[in-house]
């Protein structure tokens, strides 16, 4: 696996980065037209688009089907494998820390996105709030998050490094 934040030049002339970025744009926009949220995201590969995804947040009831993950899932079932290694992920915004960590997972090589982060705190989506928290100590979040101390907590490992054919990740 390569390092989550190296750095992997463009694939793409500057016009088709553009143009990519305009297609997620426009999803996004459209997806409002549609009764959704304001964001749209495309995979593509090699020039080609891979998968596109709009918000489905309030449609599907799915807190975790913003527009990037949609996007992620349908391009992983595309190309039949979890990685997207070789794969730019286009957004119509910054992603938020979700849409971030789940192209870090997918290993796409790049994430470029159009509006940023300030633009949908103004658009009512402010995402900072999310950004701020993790740069304070937990034992000051609202919501608790903690360990707690479990006899055999590591079994689920043991099982996975004892299987010889498990799927590296």
């Amino acid at each position: 696996m390569s390092h989550p934040l190296k750095h992997e030049p463009l694939k793409h002339e500057p016009l088709e980065h553009e143009g990519f970025l305009q297609q997620a744009v426009d999803l996004a926009a459209a997806n409002v037209a549609a009764g959704g949220g304001p964001f749209g995201a495309l995979v593509v590969r090699d020039g080609e688009v891979l998968a596109t995804g709009q918000n489905r947040v309030t449609r599907d009831l799915d807190p975790t089907a913003h527009a990037e993950v949609v996007a992620i899932r349908a391009a992983c079932r595309e190309v039949g494998d979890f990685s997207l290694a070789g794969c730019v992920l286009y957004s119509s915004c910054e992603p938020c820390p979700l849409c971030l960590a789940s192209a870090l997972w997918a290993r796409v090589d790049r994430v470029a996105y159009a509006a940023d982060r300030d633009d949908a705190a103004r658009g009512g989506f402010d995402d900072r709030a999310f950004y701020d928290l993790f740069d304070t100590p937990r034992e000051r979040w609202a919501t608790p998050v903690s360990g707690v101390s479990l006899a055999g907590s590591f079994a689920p490992f043991d099982a996975w490094l004892a299987k010889a054919d498990r799927t590296h990740y």
